[in-house]
């Protein structure tokens, strides 16, 4: 679908060539729902708190009255808990990443990155380091939008098993062996 601007061949990951409809569009990105808001870090915040902001609904994407932007410079570094995991700190982000993106300029909040699947199953705890902005002193955020689904966490009890590494001919006593022959050709 034509819709204004190209992609040099590439695929297009933008709202006008989604399959779901608008109005059920929202509804893919409630992992902000599962987000532990109360142990949500946000390092390198000009305000203590607004990074909190940032993670709400769909339909409140384009509200600018809450944002977080960076204090002493352009780095943010957001800290995810949906358990109780350990925190990442400035220090842990010369580490390889499990996936980087460039990101681009978002108005509307309507871009969305692809993320490697399998990286990202089964995670309690997701760490967003954005190590640069488009050229500004500091770095302003009004929405990250999480899209994903959310599985309640289930933990499987202690079984105890008992296994024959080889069997003890004592245990298996037969009263009657028939033998038999076998012939593969």
């Amino acid at each position: 679908m034509s819709h204004g601007h190209s992609h040099g061949g590439g695929g297009c990951r933008c709202a006008a060539e989604r399959e779901e409809p608008p109005e059920q569009r929202g509804l893919a990105y409630g992992l902000y729902l599962r987000i532990d808001l109360e142990r949500l870090q946000c390092l390198n915040e000009s305000r203590e708190g607004s990074g909190r902001g940032v993670f709400k609904p769909w339909e409140e994407r384009t509200d600018r009255s809450k944002f977080v932007e960076s204090d002493a410079d352009e780095e943010l570094l957001f800290n995810i808990p949906y358990k109780n995991i350990p925190q990442m700190s400035f220090d842990d982000t010369d580490r390889e990443p499990d996936q980087t993106f460039s990101l681009n300029r978002d108005l509307t909040g309507e871009l969305e990155y692809a993320t490697k699947i399998s990286r990202f199953s089964n995670v309690y705890h997701l760490s967003i380091h954005i190590s640069k902005n488009f050229g500004a002193d500091t770095t302003k955020v009004f929405y990250i939008g999480l899209r994903g689904e959310w599985t309640e966490l289930r933990r499987h009890e202690v079984t105890i098993c008992n296994y024959e590494a080889s069997a003890n001919p004592a245990d298996h006593r037969v009263h009657q062996v028939t033998p038999q022959t076998h012939f593969i050709s």
